[in-house]
């Protein structure tokens, strides 16, 4: 999910917020540095419909209290969080594929979650659910330790200039944060067509103690990962595709 730069006055207002202590996962500042800018983002009809149609079906909203899983699903089953699933594209479609899971997708642009909200009431797809805040929030306040069976990060921002590297996705406190809330045996997936953000994930997840890389370094797309258009035209401008799976320990 590629964001626009944001303007000077958002990088500055940015750069006053403290950042995420890496003593504790559960104890992440209220203030930390957000990996995504709010901004008016363009909609299209049949996105707003859904959102008007379907969000109180398919869509949670945000508490500061952990989620029970067979309640908001209406089953038991595994459960994956998905940060940051765009327009919902591999979302709906590993959703599809694994229909045995459960799905649960964060993302906070409202062109996103319309977009996926139609793709799901398009496919019939009835094992998402979504909710649109910000994933850090979500992880530390709804996601009880121990509690998911994986966790997908597919594309994250890369916010390439170095002064904005601070509000990448994927540091050090915030995969803590998600590998405490993986059961032993589960995984996190990664990908990314950016080689210098490939290698800052390869770093900081091959750090965490509680993680443990399946390969050497990277590894092969597995087969359940759609490739999406987003990554085809990656893929035509020359952007190498790396996907990381680490298992938690």
């Amino acid at each position: 999910m590629t964001i626009a730069d944001p303007d000077k006055n958002a990088d500055n207002n940015a750069a006053t917020q403290a950042s995420a202590s890496n003593d504790n996962p559960d104890t992440l500042k209220a203030r930390h540095i957000r990996s995504f800018v709010h901004r008016r983002s363009h909609m299209t009809p049949g996105q707003k419909q859904a959102v008007e149609l379907h969000m109180d079906k398919w869509a949670l909203p945000y508490q500061a209290s952990l989620l029970d899983y067979e309640q908001t699903f209406g089953r038991a089953a595994p459960t994956i969080l998905e940060i940051g699933f765009g327009m919902g594209e591999t979302t709906q479609k590993i959703a599809q594929l694994r229909a045995d899971e459960n799905f649960l997708g964060v993302e906070v642009f409202n062109a996103g979650v319309g977009a996926l909200l139609k793709r799901i009431e398009e496919s019939g797809t009835s094992n998402i659910r979504i909710i649109q805040h910000d994933a850090v929030e979500v992880v530390q306040n709804m996601i009880a330790p121990d509690s998911l069976a994986g966790v997908h990060i597919y594309f994250p921002d890369p916010w390439p200039k170095k002064r904005h590297h601070k509000r990448r996705l994927v540091r050090p406190d915030f995969i803590a944060l998600l590998a405490s809330r993986i059961k032993p045996g589960g995984y996190i997936h990664c990908a990314t067509d950016w080689e210098d953000y490939a290698v800052q994930m390869l770093e900081v997840l091959s750090g965490e103690v509680l993680l443990r890389n399946t390969c050497a370094d990277y590894a092969p797309k597995p087969d359940y990962r759609p490739q999406t258009k987003f990554e085809t035209r990656g893929l035509r401008l020359g952007h190498g595709i790396r996907d990381l799976v680490f298992n938690r320990i």
